[in-house]
């Protein structure tokens, strides 16, 4: 079982009381004080130990205590919470004692094979707040909730935006101010825990956002933790010269200490160890490996930064080789997912901006004669080092349905995001994304077309999932062909991808996915991106025989306004286009069938 810290930190429940260790190399006098000793600032003094390191055993102390540490450096006397307590009562309260392997157990969940995972990206705090009154914001015990909806949707792995405890009780949680806290206003410890049970007796992962790019910038006790500092900046957790600077302030972790390096890595084993979480998304690591991430003409390396993430990663991969390692890197990098033994970073996965963007521009065209479909056909043959699995792939996240944009249905036509054309040509976008090579994902309430833009206050619409049922089903079609229980898709799990026909004047693109173990079950996608339905529409094929119309989305079950085209299965004829066989087939406007023999 993985514990916490090379020696523990933090407050560490004993049989008889608790050990308080903290690092503070500038103090020379440092006290701990809290609900057991009515706060009493000068009762128990800490012993240095060595390197910066200060301890005491408290014998009075016990689960549930909240405390602070008192700090003294020369004339100044500092008030500060524990940089490892694992709760605070909230982000400007206290520190509370708390042992996260007390009534542990091992939930024996295995995370599926990269290439079976289907992720749905949801926000704690909006993601479900019915039931509760106003002003609360969603927890992990109403997101539990919901669990049974997204086992029945297909869904297997859920990435949730972190929950590092935050200022305030809303916000996206991109900025810590107490790393190894769980949100209060979410439930806290107790909470994140019955979540993660809960999702793992449904069969779904569960994988942490976690932010090491930066801390704060607000209510971080981090900052000049033991009264040193450097130009005016952040102290001992902090860089103090220009390395300090990222895009939300002069907050960026020094990476260059490692008691800093010893910090974040057991904070990510805290996660993957205590929790039992099945995977970490590293927000930005961009802006951990670069000097200067947002100027493109200074590509500068942070060594530090850079092997941080090495050795991070590696410790990971060597302790928890079934959890998934994903990177938010945006530089479509192939060294971010590349073997450490390469000098690559070693993640398995990381986000690809090429395939949203790609695909978003292709379906905010709004006439068919700028359309692009080489742009689509980019998307799907991209990879990194050939391992396409090496690339999660959406067309909405949290980024890109905020920051100046919105959800795709909203984007596609404003103002009725429930219009014919926003419900065809967004689902013609899931259609794509559950058939493209790499590790889809889905961001909360796309599968039933929700509208407007993202924000951390406004609750996710459940009544929009009853109203779009159809759409939702479509979308619960799509991901269990996806997710690698119907073997009859394997060819959706496979690193193979074949172009079998494109026109750009009819902006038809018909493409196989197939399974390197089982290529005698090839997967054809069809996919329509024009406003024009076609009865008898012929592309070439590599197998005869007949094939069967496993999918269809002008199937008038998921919505009304859809075409109604039905085939159930057609005969392959002679050769077509240089394929040895062909076939004919309905194809509806701005839709898709899949065929699989």
């Amino acid at each position: 079982m993985e514990t916490i810290g090379n020696m523990g930190m933090g407050a560490i429940v004993g049989s008889n009381g608790v050990t308080f260790r903290v690092w503070a190399p500038n103090a020379n006098k440092i006290f701990v004080m809290g609900s057991f000793n009515g706060w009493n600032e000068d009762e128990f003094e800490l012993e240095h130990e060595n390197e910066g390191y200060w301890a005491v055993h408290v014998e009075s102390a016990s689960e549930g205590d909240e405390y602070k540490f008192v700090i003294y450096n020369g004339e100044m006397k500092i008030t500060k919470n524990d940089p490892f307590a694992r709760k605070v009562t909230n982000s400007v309260g206290n520190s509370v004692v708390i042992d996260l392997y007390k009534d542990w157990n091992d939930h024996q969940y295995r995370l599926p094979s990269f290439n079976n995972l289907v992720i749905y990206e949801l926000h704690i705090g909006t993601f479900n707040r019915q039931g509760l009154n106003e002003g609360e914001v969603g927890n992990f015990y109403t997101a539990a909730q919901r669990l049974d909806y997204l086992r029945d949707l297909g869904i297997n792995a859920i990435e949730i935006m972190p929950v590092m405890e935050f200022a305030g009780d809303q916000s996206w949680g991109y900025n810590p101010a107490h790393p190894f806290a769980v949100e209060s206003a979410y439930g806290g410890p107790e909470g994140l825990k019955h979540f993660i049970f809960e999702a793992h007796s449904r069969g779904i992962a569960v994988i942490m956002d976690v932010v090491y790019n930066h801390f704060g910038p607000s209510d971080i006790d981090l900052w000049q933790f033991d009264g040193w500092k450097e130009n005016d900046l952040g102290g001992i957790y902090f860089y103090n010269d220009h390395k300090a600077k990222t895009p939300w302030g002069e907050n960026r972790p020094d990476y260059g200490r490692k008691e800093v390096r010893n910090f974040l890595r057991d904070n990510a084993m805290m996660w993957l160890g205590a929790y039992q979480c099945d995977g970490l998304r590293l927000d930005a690591t961009a802006v951990i490996r670069f000097l200067e991430n947002e100027n493109p003409h200074n590509h500068a390396i942070l060594e530090e930064g850079y092997q941080f993430l090495q050795q991070l990663n590696g410790e990971i991969r060597s302790k928890f080789p079934g959890k998934i390692l994903i990177a938010e890197d945006l530089k479509a990098d192939p060294i971010v997912t590349s073997d450490i033994k390469l000098n690559g970073l070693g993640f398995h996965s990381q986000w690809g901006l090429g395939f949203v963007n790609h695909l978003r521009r292709v379906l905010l065209e709004i006439e068919d004669k700028h359309r692009n479909l080489q742009l689509v056909v980019e998307s799907l043959f991209f990879s990194f080092n050939n391992d396409v699995f090496q690339r999660v792939i959406f067309t909405e996240s949290h980024d890109e349905v905020a920051n100046g944009a919105a959800r795709l249905p909203e984007e596609i036509q404003p103002g009725e995001a429930d219009g014919e054309y926003a419900k065809k040509k967004s689902t013609l976008g899931a259609i794509t994304l559950m058939t493209a090579p790499g590790i889809p994902m889905i961001f909360q309430g796309q599968e039933f077309i929700t509208h407007g833009t993202f924000t951390d206050t406004e609750p996710l619409d459940w009544e929009r999932q009853s109203v779009f049922n159809g759409i939702s089903r479509m979308y619960q079609d799509l991901i269990r062909m996806r997710n690698g229980r119907d073997q009859a898709l394997i060819g959706l799990t496979g690193q193979l991808t074949e172009t079998l026909h494109f026109n750009q004047e009819t902006l038809v693109l018909a493409y196989s996915r197939g399974h390197r173990d089982h290529r005698d079950r090839p997967v054809v996608v069809v996919l329509n991106f024009s406003h024009q339905n076609y009865n008898d529409y012929k592309f070439g094929v590599p197998h005869g025989g007949r094939w069967h119309v496993k999918f269809n989305s002008g199937w008038q079950g998921y919505d009304e306004d859809f075409a109604g085209t039905e085939i159930l299965a057609v005969e392959a004829d002679g050769p077509f286009e240089g394929k040895p066989h062909s076939i004919l087939v309905g194809l509806p406007a701005f839709g898709g069938i899949i065929l699989i023999r």
